[in-house]
């Protein structure tokens, strides 16, 4: 593979390639552009899909990829249509992205995104206190954040035992140093610059920043932190250590966790394929969910 291909995927930039405008649900919105800020940025906002009638359903709480710049809570494919149909609220929610506003300012926004969505979605059909939290590439750095390292829903109001499983899809950045060492270590070795908008630049300069940006740093027992079912693309070198770091260190804490490598496939396709039902994450993903629920 070459080098400028690894690093384009290393960047997370896939996370929203061309077909991003395409993107859009097979069903409508039951209730859209809902804001959770105040006042809210017009990214500050989400999307709600509930089946007719719905009624203390589950509610799964996603968070769209981009690589913390791009990206968009409307390119979401065919994941509402597929839990829906089996009996769940499906929730996408939008967030400031850089360079408009920093790293921390993202974490807060879905903390208080998700927070509405605790106070709110029993008003949609959904069960505030059973809430599955989902994510793509960048989202599935901030699902696992946000549903690891407490501190962000606890200022929220938020209880972690809302938190029924997370299930991020596809991140490089669990363990932020080791993917800055990572790539950096590739380009250098072979004589390549350093990319203009790597990890690095993105995350800030700081070591100790880059640390608390990561939710292997602050996986501990007893912090009531849900089950994982990490999915990633099984031949990609890199986000496959990140997954089965992630999951050594959450089992190390006693907490269920499960690395899923799906074949065949890539940082894009293994997203957009959510949902059709004979994909090997889909049934891997609707299997974990349901084992969650019964917890």
């Amino acid at each position: 593979m070459k080098i400028t291909t690894l690093l384009f995927a290393s960047l997370g930039l896939l996370a929203c390639g061309s077909a991003c405008a395409a993107d859009a649900p097979t069903i409508k919105a039951t209730a859209a552009n809902l804001p959770y800020g105040d006042p809210a940025n017009p990214r500050q906002k989400v999307d709600i899909y509930a089946p007719s009638g719905a009624k203390n359903l589950p509610v799964v709480f996603w968070i769209h990829g981009g690589g913390w710049q791009a990206g968009d809570r409307t390119a979401i494919q065919l994941k509402p249509e597929a839990f829906v149909t089996k009996g769940f609220v499906f929730v996408s929610t939008g967030y400031r992205l850089l360079p408009e506003v920093d790293m921390v300012t993202i974490f807060r926004d879905i903390a208080k995104s998700l927070a509405w969505v605790h106070a709110n979605i029993a008003k949609h059909g959904g069960d505030p206190k059973r809430i599955i939290v989902g994510g793509h590439s960048a989202g599935a750095q901030l699902a696992a954040l946000i549903c690891i390292d407490d501190r962000y829903l606890k200022a929220e109001g938020v209880p972690f035992s809302v938190l029924k499983g997370c299930f991020p899809v596809d991140g490089d950045t669990y363990d932020v140093p080791a993917m800055i060492e990572t790539a950096e270590t590739r380009l250098r070795v072979h004589g390549f610059p350093m990319p203009k908008q790597g990890h690095r630049v993105k995350f800030g300069n700081t070591p100790e920043l880059h640390r608390d940006y990561s939710a292997v740093t602050h996986v501990a027992k007893g912090k009531g932190i849900p089950p994982f079912l990490i999915l990633h693309v099984a031949d990609h070198p890199d986000n496959t250590m990140q997954a089965r770091r992630l999951e050594a260190v959450l089992k190390d804490a006693g907490i269920p966790a499960k690395a899923f490598g799906a074949r065949e496939t890539n940082h894009t396709r293994i997203n957009e394929n959510l949902g059709v039902p004979e994909d090997p994450s889909t049934k891997a993903m609707f299997e974990f969910v349901a084992e969650a629920l019964k917890k």
